[in-house]
């Protein structure tokens, strides 16, 4: 019984702590802002835009293309993107 309770009170604490750890940070550029960046950067729509690892993940659409990306937190400023296969 006491392990039943300490498995489940450790599953709890390790969802909690990867809740926490994707939440963009208190200095980071507002989600429309990168998006409105991305645009700028040649994507004609962005379909999925989260924090993750301490940077925007997103994927979009740009030259007609499905395409991943990565932003700075404080600039938005796209600092990777590879085709989405």
């Amino acid at each position: 019984m006491k392990l039943a309770i300490i498995m489940v009170v450790a599953g709890f604490l390790a969802l909690g702590s990867a809740a926490r750890a994707d939440q963009p940070g208190p200095d980071w550029m507002p989600m429309e802002q990168v998006k409105a960046k991305a645009m700028e950067s040649g994507y004609t729509q962005v379909t999925k835009l989260e924090a993750d690892d301490g940077r925007w993940e997103g994927e979009g659409i740009k030259n007609g293309q499905k395409m991943e990306f990565h932003a700075d937190p404080k600039t938005g400023v796209i600092t990777r993107e590879k085709p989405d296969h």
